[in-house]
């Protein structure tokens, strides 16, 4: 016979839980008497409690008398289903809060490109701690431009995206990250490159690199007196053209930062031609509850 056939039908109930280790601990300490101490109760409802496991079992588990306190056949039998069920139940929350305690899964993220080279580097040391808190956790980081990191946070291929603030879904939550400041740039065989800082109405006449991406409002004035000769889907394309010498173009200055360290471009009316894009970190509104992407919010909040 094992306990669970001797149970009543249908789940073990909290009350089924509680008698049984009232069973248990007056069976390991010998008697009613005996498992007062253990138990913190009377000896009355220690009396009580198995009675009502006796009868909801419908079995006699032990007996008392002159000769002292003893097991029948049948309770030791549940002695031992108890100790396993006990022991299970032990495990299991052994096991949920082991979960709270270590990560494990994976986060799907979307980054805009370039974003490596910010001096702002919140994302890189959130990612370093959310990989030090569950080095379990599988990070797979996909590089998009920021509609198709939208499209993917929305459809549930990825958990969060990393874009500028700018045509964001109506659907999503953003958490504000930083600001990226983006100048006026020419390359070292421009032929403004050489010469002396020219004025904004000077610009207009040379030929500019204007992207296809979305801009922030200040970045579409910044280049509606541009002349645009030409066109880029990404700022890694707006640099090539940059670089070839016959356009200009608004790059990020950590991106611009390398090539002006080398010489080879040069900011144009800093104090004027210029604008600052904020970025965010866009999650789905109503996306279920993952560990692994609040763990990682949590350290981008916190991450400086």
């Amino acid at each position: 016979m094992t306990l669970a056939r001797a149970l009543p039908a249908g789940a073990v109930t909290d009350f089924d839980i509680r008698l049984l280790r009232v069973f248990k601990a007056v069976a390991e300490c010998g008697g009613f008497s005996a498992a007062e101490g253990e138990l913190g109760i009377s000896r009355s409802a220690i009396s009580l409690h198995m009675g009502d496991l006796e009868k909801r079992l419908g079995l006699k588990l032990c007996r008392r008398g002159r000769g002292g306190f003893a097991l029948t056949e049948e309770g030791r039998e549940v002695l031992e289903g108890t100790r396993r069920l006990l022991a299970g139940l032990e495990a299991f929350r052994t096991e949920v809060n082991a979960l709270h305690h270590s990560l494990r899964g994976e986060l799907n993220i979307g980054i805009t490109d370039t974003l490596v080279s910010s001096p702002e580097m919140r994302l890189t040391h959130a990612l370093a701690s959310l990989k030090r808190q569950g080095p379990d956790v599988r990070i797979n980081i996909h590089m998009d431009p920021p509609d198709e990191i939208a499209r993917a946070v929305l459809d549930g291929r990825f958990h969060v995206g990393v874009v500028p603030a700018v045509n964001l879904p109506a659907s999503v939550d953003a958490q504000e990250l930083y600001e990226e400041r983006s100048r006026l740039y020419c390359a070292r065989s421009h032929p403004l490159f050489g010469g002396e800082d020219p004025g904004l109405p000077d610009l207009a006449s040379w030929e500019a690199v204007v992207p296809s991406y979305p801009l922030p409002e200040a970045g579409r004035e910044q280049h509606a007196w541009l002349r645009g000769s030409a066109t880029a889907s990404d700022r890694e394309g707006v640099a090539f053209l940059i670089l070839t010498g016959a356009y200009l173009g608004f790059l990020p200055d950590h991106q611009a930062e390398p090539w002006v360290a080398q010489g080879r471009l040069r900011a144009l009316c800093e104090e004027s031609a210029g604008y600052a894009t904020p970025f965010v970190a866009i999650t789905r509104r109503d996306r279920r509850a993952h560990r692994v992407l609040e763990v990682f919010l949590e350290a981008l909040n916190h991450s400086c």
